[in-house]
């Protein structure tokens, strides 16, 4: 019998380098999967259709959510993100773990359809630093990061209610810690045991 997936939902406020750490995870050999959200966003440069995120239009997207095939879906500053159940339940049932990028809102989602799941919440050094950051983004006008450091206040406030607090003062160090943590929840005897069973006669 094909042993389940886990799933590691990656938060962190808007400008502290999740989806750099994410892209390192994934490129390091550490043999973890991604759930590739849909969004209706516009792609921003360097983006690719169905690598990073799948851009939809809102109308198709509002379809898909009359159809109730996201498992979490969230406004996120003016566009619509969601983590479609298909491409969860596909991955998960045929034993491969998976790191999910999520807000709060859809990291809540998720625990209460997957319990299992386990949660690492990405904080900044400082806010100072991460007002400094999300500054160097060409992109944002100072409103825009007024809004996203109010956000990303309100949202380190909860950082405790997730499973495990990774810091990313260094990019290096960072990455290595959430490798870590996804190495250790492999050894887990309940997630290991079933795999020796058989070979030792247990």
């Amino acid at each position: 019998m094909q042993q389940r997936g886990q799933t590691f939902i990656i938060t962190a406020p808007s400008g502290t380098g999740k989806t750099t750490i994410i892209r390192a995870i994934r490129e390091s050999g550490v043999g973890v999967g991604y759930c590739v959200s849909h969004t209706t966003r516009r792609p921003r440069h360097g983006e690719i259709q169905g690598k990073h995120y799948y851009f939809i239009t809102r109308r198709d997207f509002e379809s898909m959510v009359d159809a109730r095939q996201f498992v979490e879906w969230a406004h996120v500053y003016g566009n619509l993100y969601g983590t479609s159940y298909s491409s969860l339940e596909s991955q998960l049932s045929s034993g491969k773990d998976l790191l999910l990028d999520l807000d709060i809102q859809g990291s809540e989602a998720i625990k209460r359809r997957f319990p299992e799941s386990l949660s690492i919440f990405i904080l900044p050094p400082s806010i100072e630093a991460l007002k400094e950051r999300l500054r160097k983004r060409g992109a944002n006008d100072k409103k825009d990061v007024d809004l996203r450091m109010k956000k990303a206040v309100e949202e380190i406030m909860r950082c405790r209610e997730y499973d495990f607090i990774v810091v990313n003062d260094d990019l290096t160090q960072a990455v290595r810690e959430i490798e870590a943590i996804i190495l250790s929840e492999r050894a887990r005897t309940k997630r290991r045991y079933p795999l020796i069973r058989d070979l030792y006669h247990l």
